[in-house]
């Protein structure tokens, strides 16, 4: 009912003609499990949407199979220019053949599905991406290891999660296809009070420089037992690492192949300010979704003065934002990897140009 409630009264809006500005539509949970991340992205859209002049017209998703279509129908009906939000795939996979009729670009700030994103290229949906792929964050830690790693014993530790199997796994192949073959590969028990076996382990191994993938205490306890063995270790681990620092607090130096905290960038600084007059917290995806509507805010604008479909003019074109410089290439994905190399300094993770140790 309040699904079929907010299209009604979207409906009688667009029917109305009362709106001058244009409109951005946001789909985000408005309750259940999702409703905090929801309410995020809300907040961020509206903050930067009264500062840009658009109007904002909210839908709630479900993330029920099958619910897409009367969110999609409902944007439609609204004028809506370009919606953002979409934290469920579900959702997307059923909205997005009614969007590319109404050439309606939809940015999604969380889905990673690799196959909705296939098809999407393949059937011409306008689905873009401000999440980063899943090969992302490999990507980067295989950048980082095969720049500065070179002539060390490198070592490959993962949880046996899947998530860190998979990204250890992707790391591995793309280090071998280049030259840089692990000395050791191993799989860690996690949730253990201590690592020391397994410091050992690789100090026996020669190992001087170790990617592991797992949460962040347990990269914490490796660092502390490999500091109170006097190991000589640098640790690499990937974006499991923006976590709660504990219950075992972080060993200064650890490294990190993970996002940025965007509040703390300097072009966020008068957002992040914004935000928190409004007593919102800057965080999650409340500035993500203040730099999607900035990007939404400026295509409006292109796609008039160029004539052209908007989904036509995202691709290729840089958007300034909050969060940095967004331009999506020819796969509707991010141009730049967002990931960055960063290292604890004991207070929070600073960006780093290289892991020389």
């Amino acid at each position: 009912m309040h699904l079929i409630r907010l299209l009604t009264i979207a409906a009688s809006l667009a029917m109305a003609g009362t709106a001058s500005a244009a409109t951005i539509g946001v789909v985000a949970p408005q309750s259940g499990a999702y409703e905090l991340l929801g309410q995020q992205v809300r907040q961020g859209v509206k903050i930067a949407a009264a500062k840009a002049g658009l109007d904002v017209m909210e839908i709630h998703e479900s993330c029920e199979e099958g619910s897409g279509g009367a969110i999609a129908d409902g944007l439609v009906a609204a004028k809506v220019s370009v919606v953002v939000g979409f934290l469920c795939t579900e959702t997307l996979a059923d909205a997005l053949p009614t969007l590319k009729d109404a050439a309606i670009p939809a940015i999604t700030l969380s889905s990673r599905a690799s196959g909705l994103m296939e098809d999407a290229l393949k059937r011409g949906w306008p689905l873009f991406r401000l999440a980063p792929s899943d090969s992302a964050e490999s990507d980067a830690a295989t950048e980082t290891m095969l720049r500065d790693w070179k002539g060390h014993s490198v070592g490959l530790i993962d949880d046996g999660t899947i998530y860190s199997r998979e990204l250890v796994d992707r790391i591995r192949a793309k280090l071998e296809e280049s030259g840089l073959k692990p000395t050791l590969s191993d799989t860690l028990r996690p949730s253990q009070e201590q690592q020391v076996a397994l410091v050992r382990r690789l100090s026996r191994t020669g190992i001087t420089h170790v990617f592991i993938g797992a949460e962040r205490n347990d990269v914490a306890i490796i660092a502390r037992d490999a500091a109170a063995e006097k190991a000589p270790l640098t640790i690499l681990s990937g974006d499991t690492m923006r976590a709660a620092n504990s219950p075992v607090a972080l060993q200064p130096g650890v490294l990190a192949i993970a996002i940025p905290d965007y509040a703390s960038l300097p072009m966020a600084t008068e957002a992040v300010r914004e935000l928190l007059a409004a007593n919102v917290q800057p965080e999650g995806y409340a500035l993500p979704a203040y730099a999607v509507t900035q990007i939404a805010a400026k295509l409006v604008e292109l796609a008039e003065a160029q004539s052209k479909p908007a989904p036509a003019v995202l691709v290729g074109t840089t958007f300034e934002t909050v969060i940095g410089q967004i331009t999506f290439n020819d796969r509707h994905e991010l141009q730049n990897n967002p990931y960055r190399l960063q290292q604890w300094n004991g207070t929070a993770f600073v960006p780093l140009e290289r892991a020389e140790r």
